[in-house]
């Protein structure tokens, strides 16, 4: 025990404390003259108001009789605060990622088209369905046309009615297969559940405006890898 170092860390747990002299003798009913002796190392308190220091500002017996904070203390408690809190990150990880699968089935969309390659997904629940259709490619008769104007939507056939799900344009000098490569056709939240949907419902309409204004057209049905359960 040292009693000048007991009394730097008492002067340095009363300023962090934003505490006068004053202030920490009223808390303990000690004199303000008790706490500058205490803090000039020419006198110490009692054990059990060590005890009561120690339990008020959070300091370990062992760091007020030494003088000094114990940093290896620190640094344990430090890692496993950092441990904790990796923890409980990756249980919401694990919570959300099995929520998510056990919620949601997903069915792979490829082209009934020889002139297409498609490659998509429909991830659905109970309630409603996601879709997504990306990597389109031209594999038809070669194509170089120079186009004004390519717009590609994916819509959903109903007996005679036609919905529109999604689309993407582009109104610029631009080639078929060159758009192909940027068209990416999503939705988050379609009403529609997966079981509604019929053989060949789903289909892509693909329109190349050239700049005579003629406009040669696409349709391109999709198809589910298997029925939605």
């Amino acid at each position: 025990m040292n009693q000048n170092e007991f009394g730097k860390l008492i002067k340095e747990i009363r300023k962090k404390n934003n505490l006068t002299q004053k202030d920490l003798a009223d808390k303990y009913n000690v004199t303000y003259q008790a706490v500058s002796k205490w803090e000039n190392g020419k006198n110490m308190p009692d054990v059990s108001l060590i005890k009561e220091i120690s339990k008020d500002f959070n300091v370990s017996m062992d760091d007020l009789l030494d003088g000094k904070y114990n940093t290896n203390n620190k640094k344990k408690y430090i890692k496993w605060i950092i441990i904790g809190i990796m923890i409980f990150i990756l249980a919401v990880i694990l919570t959300i990622l099995f929520n998510k699968s056990s919620d949601f089935e997903f069915k792979t969309l490829s082209s009934n088209c020889d002139n297409f390659n498609i490659s998509g997904s429909i991830s659905y629940n109970k309630n409603k369905s996601a879709i997504y259709v990306t990597n389109i490619t031209y594999c038809g008769e070669e194509d170089s046309n120079i186009y004004k104007k390519i717009d590609c939507t994916l819509y959903e056939k109903n007996n005679n009615m036609n919905t529109k799900i999604s689309s993407y344009i582009i109104d610029e000098d631009i080639t078929l297969s060159e758009f192909l490569k940027k068209v990416t056709l999503s939705t988050d939240n379609y009403s529609k559940i997966c079981k509604s949907y019929s053989e060949d419902s789903l289909y892509l309409e693909i329109n190349c405006t050239n700049d005579k204004g003629i406009v040669t057209s696409y349709m391109v049905p999709l198809s589910l890898n298997d029925d939605c359960e």
